[in-house]
């Protein structure tokens, strides 16, 4: 089988932590009931607070769970706290021994407090190629049955693919294990404390997440996923929060199109810089050459293994927000769960509003037959694509250099606007996220040198502005339209682009004037980064932007690997 339980990974057994101990011993006490899908469905139908509605879970997705006939999406809302609590987290493996010690005896308190409840658990096969299966297996209270089929849902039930994960590849990883416990209490000033005590304990190197005072599912899900990301580093492979699509091109009427094989394209950017509409896209706005095909991997997770030169998915479903989806929204078709959603009587029916007007962040879990066409494994990317929001940048930047590639991904940014509440000189400051991941719980050093491999074997890297271009200030901008990025996407992946130095900074492209026109005609005179307005004051910003991703780098853990950040820093010197 594929992950190993601590008695099989561990030589010495004294190697295991004390934390993953103590969540192995509440797992296994012969009290806690396992339960299926369907018995964690009936199980939420009858939670207080838990409301049916009268749309029909995707009825593919409920014949293959096996609920019972005619199921109806259900609604939780969770309180005050509707998204993830970064405050709560405490990292057991960076912390002193002495808050180690304290630590692990408020574990054990709040396991002596958790096994007073009736508890149920739950297995799942975390990925879904042969060669990367996780077995995972959540525990909690009966009261939280909701959060149980959602986690079942998201992932895979183990009983589905039980003889795929028996003749799986064997991975020298960790059985991972979530316990939950929404009704925890302590006064411990230590805990972050939102009305309640919330802890979410993370033991990234024994594949361990506690998730104490926490109602809100995303902490389950993504907690899940930073530990098989994590598992997947150890594996030597790039753990990628981004979306990817493969495009088979042989299907195509044109010759030279038809002769481009099969290529995948990656996307990496933040809330709102446009990962999921160049993943999901159709036809890139009309883009695509006639014949062509596509399938998607996936929109949000995913791991690229440069051993073996392929990608593989981590999850069957996708989590998305639901505040831009009118009521008669096609995707509803492929709902399996709501979270914190108003409902409404509709001519009779109770249907939910995806508009945010209850709170913000309403969410909802879709089959991954959302996508079209979907596959567990693509090929090698062809491009990784940082998509980003800073006006000192045109639309589509190549990055030749890969020091320079690696460095605009480990500096991935966007930037405050005024709807925040800052002062203005925050307005023009960087907010960075590498790789566009808040899920790393490893040093940044190891996902730099994860994506260094992605682009020595072969992958090109490509920076994507999503947002506005300096015209001639910083309130006089040049807006970049969705179809704009998706057509010199496909471009990309059709080799169309002819590609001349950027002048202030070596190692980066910007598309000559022929071949960009040819295909967006007025780009050059709109975007041509030479040509820009009071040129002295965008320079200006130019300097003072890639300073701030120099000064993130220089004071990020790149520092205990000195000759790794001086290519990184030096590939981001502007010339001026």
């Amino acid at each position: 089988m594929a992950s190993r339980s601590s008695h099989h990974y561990y030589t010495n057994l004294k190697d295991c932590s004390k934390i993953r101990v103590v969540a192995e011993t509440i797992m296994l006490n012969p009290k806690v009931k396992k339960v299926t899908i369907s018995e964690a469905y009936k199980m939420a139908l009858s939670q207080p607070g838990i409301s049916e509605t009268d749309r029909d879970i995707y009825p593919p997705f409920a014949k293959k769970m096996g609920l019972p006939k005619g199921a109806k999406v259900l609604n939780d809302c969770h309180g005050k706290i509707i998204g993830r609590t970064a405050k709560a987290r405490v990292f057991y493996n960076r912390i002193g021994d002495d808050e180690k010690k304290k630590v692990e005896g408020d574990i054990r308190e709040a396991a002596y407090q958790l096994e007073q409840n009736d508890l149920i658990k739950a297995e799942a096969v975390i990925g879904l190629d042969d060669d990367l299966m996780i077995k995972g297996t959540f525990v909690t209270t009966r009261s939280d049955a909701m959060n149980v089929f959602n986690w079942l849902a998201n992932f895979t039930p183990f009983e589905l693919l039980e003889k795929e994960y028996q003749h799986s590849k064997q991975l020298p990883i960790q059985d991972i294990i979530i316990i939950a416990f929404n009704d925890w209490t302590c006064n411990d000033p230590y805990y972050c404390n939102i009305n309640s005590p919330q802890l979410a304990l993370v033991d990234e190197k024994h594949n361990v997440i506690f998730n104490l005072g926490m109602r809100y599912f995303g902490e389950r899900k993504k907690g899940t996923l930073t530990l098989a990301w994590t598992s997947g580093m150890r594996l030597r492979m790039a753990a990628c929060h981004g979306g990817i699509k493969e495009i088979d091109f042989t299907g195509c009427e044109n010759e030279d199109a038809k002769k481009l094989g099969k290529r995948s394209i990656a996307f990496y950017g933040l809330s709102g810089t446009g990962k999921s509409s160049h993943t999901n896209s159709a036809n890139n706005a009309g883009s695509m050459p006639v014949g062509f095909s596509k399938v998607v991997l996936h929109d949000d997770a995913f791991q690229i293994d440069t051993d073996n030169n392929i990608c593989r998915v981590w999850e069957p479903s996708l989590f998305d927000k639901t505040d831009s989806r009118e009521i008669e929204h096609p995707d509803w078709k492929y709902t399996l769960s709501l979270m914190n959603h108003s409902l409404m009587d509709v001519n009779g029916k109770i249907l939910p509003i995806g508009l945010d007007i209850r709170q913000a962040n309403g969410r909802a879990l879709f089959d991954r037959d959302l996508l079209g066409k979907w596959v567990n494994s693509c090929s090698f990317p062809k491009a990784l694509a940082w998509l980003m929001k800073d006006s000192v940048l045109p639309p589509i930047l190549k990055l030749k250099d890969h020091y320079l590639a690696i460095a605009m991904g480990a500096a991935l940014v966007t930037k405050r606007n005024r709807a925040e509440n800052v002062k203005e000189e925050e307005l023009n400051k960087l907010v960075f996220e590498p790789f566009a991941n808040p899920f790393r719980v490893y040093e940044l050093w190891k996902d730099v040198e994860a994506f260094h491999k992605v682009v020595e074997n072969g992958a090109e890297c490509y920076c994507f502005n999503s947002a506005s271009f300096w015209k001639s200030s910083e309130e006089d901008l040049e807006d970049i339209k969705l179809k704009t990025s998706l057509t010199i996407q496909t471009a990309i992946l059709t080799d169309q682009l002819k590609w001349e130095n950027w002048k202030l900074l070596d190692g980066a492209m910007i598309p000559t004037k022929e071949s960009i026109e040819r295909i967006l005609p007025g780009y050059y005179k709109a975007y041509d980064p030479h040509s820009r307005q009071n040129i002295t004051a965008y320079k200006q910003l130019v300097v003072s932007r890639f300073k701030q991703r120099r000064d993130f780098l220089k004071n990020s853990d790149l520092s205990t690997k000195p000759q790794l950040l001086q290519k990184l820093i030096k590939s981001l010197e502007i010339n001026i």
